[in-house]
């Protein structure tokens, strides 16, 4: 539709409350609500975004739907939204901003942060903070030993691979341990994330007392550092518990954010005293800036149209809209807006878990925007790197909503060859060719970057062959930012600009960390110095993870490493 064909469509609509849709033939496009349905329509006559142009040019007609109120219409939409999942809406969806620890339905369970649990798995979280999630997670793993493969690596190892010979992993591939012994580590596991803190902290104060008796005061540091890690990681979740523990029935409760371009709204869910799940929700508001109550009364209807009505919902105030609480206590749902007590604490708590920084969601949004792409929310990085052709390895990172998922970074051996555009193409196939047949289960991006200039462009998207996913490039020199059809010089401090050089510069990093390992597999100085076998240099590149490493260690680390005497550590730093 053009300007002309919105106008005058907009002009035989009533003023009334309702549900307007955009049509492409059978297919919705968008599913909207309305207070003033001529109104609202119109607004298209001048689209907000170039996402919303490219919708109205593809419309061919628009329907409407009467309702009598406005919280009719909230219901009416979500049903719509939920039945034709249009693909411009912003959909209420489980938050894919704060990370989930989960433990794979498999005989021996995978430990893993992921947004994007498998089917039958074992969920914990969402957690607010990565860092300190991350660091729980290897601590878990250091104490119980479980894997933090892929079951396709899993089933494919003959040898245990290094995360064994460096304490991460127990080896359950290999028969190093049984199933009974490894499902009793799982079990510790999940007790830990039920709330026994004491099943960590109990075997990290002891190590830590241990190192620190051995002078190994570098190793007592960093297990103090994650023993304060630990022991902050369930304060969140036990005051939920404790403030919902006077109720043994199920409840809701809700907290609102205002920050940044949407709404959000946190769902904490306490059932039997227990919270038993966290969440958090985006709304796509008609106002620049709406009021909470008017957040919670668009969010009410929309989230229980598709969710399990609770026996009490908490709110932080009164939801918009008279009808919604007439309508929750006909459905026997009790609404309370505590003032004061445990339910006002919670409620808070809810307020603190809706509120967070607003910046990397907006990067995406408005770098979707910018690029005239339908979203910019999970984005992945490439990069070569290589010695005049030797030791050529490729990287790939992953973004979601501007934040590293180093669970899913790959990387890969790519052939010898001093031929930039080649390993480009060779490592982006290698992605492409990877998920097309099953060996690659990550969701597909809504975008791919390519660290360097036009001719790397080129030919990634020849490797790409024909996948309907956007590819740009971000060329080192001038910081341009290259599309198939132009060429953006964006401002140095643009916000979009920054999202994009954190994912270009993360893929360079991890590419020259696995060239350097890489190089040093191949040959190393290592191998020159009396004393240091095969053996030797694999305990040594375990521990420190590089030559680099190796060389800047004190000789009181190396004497540390097994089979690494007094003169075997001096030769190291004689000759090193």
């Amino acid at each position: 539709m053009d300007a002309e064909a919105v106008r005058e469509r907009a002009s035989e609509l009533p003023r009334e409350p309702g549900v307007y849709q955009f049509l492409d033939g059978d297919r919705v496009l968008y599913v909207g609500k309305a207070v003033d349905l001529r109104d609202r329509v119109r607004s298209y006559l001048t689209p907000r975004s170039e996402r919303i142009r490219q919708m109205v040019d593809r419309t061919q007609d628009i329907e409407v739907a009467v309702t009598e109120t406005e919280s009719q219409a909230l219901l009416l939409e979500a049903n719509l939204i939920k039945r034709h999942r249009p693909r411009y809406n912003v959909r209420l969806k489980d938050d894919k901003s704060y990370p989930l620890v989960e433990l794979t339905d498999h005989a021996f369970p995978q430990i893993r942060i992921t947004r994007d649990p498998e089917a039958g798995s074992t969920v914990f979280g969402p957690f607010t903070d990565r860092g300190q999630v991350e660091t729980v997670v290897k601590a878990l793993r250091e104490t119980y030993g479980l894997r933090g493969c892929s079951d396709h690596k899993y089933s494919t190892r003959d040898r245990p691979c290094l995360d064994y010979d460096i304490g991460l992993c127990s080896a359950p591939c290999t028969d190093e341990i049984g199933r009974e012994g490894y499902v009793a580590d799982v079990e510790a596991v999940e007790r830990f994330f039920g709330g026994e803190t004491g099943v960590l902290t109990d075997p990290l104060e002891r190590e830590m007392a241990a190192a620190a008796e051995d002078e190994r005061f570098e190793r007592a540091a960093n297990l103090r550092d994650t023993l304060a890690a630990v022991e902050g990681f369930h304060d969140t979740g036990a005051a939920a518990v404790s403030a919902a523990g006077e109720s043994r029935q199920r409840t809701d409760v809700l907290g609102v954010s205002l920050a940044g371009s949407e709404p959000t709204v946190a769902v904490l869910r306490a059932d039997g005293g227990q919270l038993v799940e966290r969440e958090q929700h985006t709304l796509d508001a008609p106002e620049t800036t709406p009021e909470p109550a008017t957040v919670l009364g668009a969010f009410l209807p929309q989230y229980y149209a598709a969710a399990d009505l609770p026996e009490a919902i908490l709110c932080p105030e009164q939801p918009a809209g008279g009808d919604i609480e007439s309508w929750l206590a006909g459905v026997g749902v009790e609404l309370r807006v505590p003032g004061a007590g445990r339910e006002a604490t919670l409620v808070d708590l809810a307020m603190k878990n809706a509120s967070r920084p607003e910046r990397d969601r907006d990067e995406t949004a408005a770098l979707a925007d910018a690029l005239g792409i339908d979203a910019a929310t999970r984005i992945e990085g490439f990069d070569v790197s290589h010695t005049q052709g030797r030791g050529v390895v490729g990287s790939n990172v992953v973004f979601v909503d501007g934040t590293p998922e180093k669970s899913a970074y790959r990387r890969r051996k790519l052939e010898e060859t001093n031929d930039d555009y080649g390993n480009m193409a060779e490592l982006v196939g290698w992605r492409i060719e990877r998920a097309r047949d099953g060996g690659d289960d990550r969701p597909q991006p809504d975008l791919l970057l390519i660290d360097g200039g036009r001719g790397q462009l080129s030919a990634a998207r020849e490797a790409v062959d024909g996948l309907n996913v956007p590819i740009i490039a971000l060329a080192k020199a001038e910081e341009r930012v290259i599309t198939p059809d132009r060429t953006y010089n964006w401002a140095g401090d643009d916000p979009k600009l920054h999202l994009l050089q954190r994912v270009r510069d993360e893929a360079h990093r991890f590419a020259v960390q696995y060239h350097e390992t890489v190089r040093d597999e191949v040959s190393t100085p290592l191998d020159e110095i009396p004393g240091v076998g095969p053996e030797t240099r694999k305990r040594l590149l375990g521990r420190f993870g590089s030559v680099d490493s190796v060389r800047t260690a004190a000789r009181e680390e190396l004497e540390r490493v097994e089979g690494i005497g007094e003169k075997t550590a001096a030769r190291l730093v004689d000759r090193l």
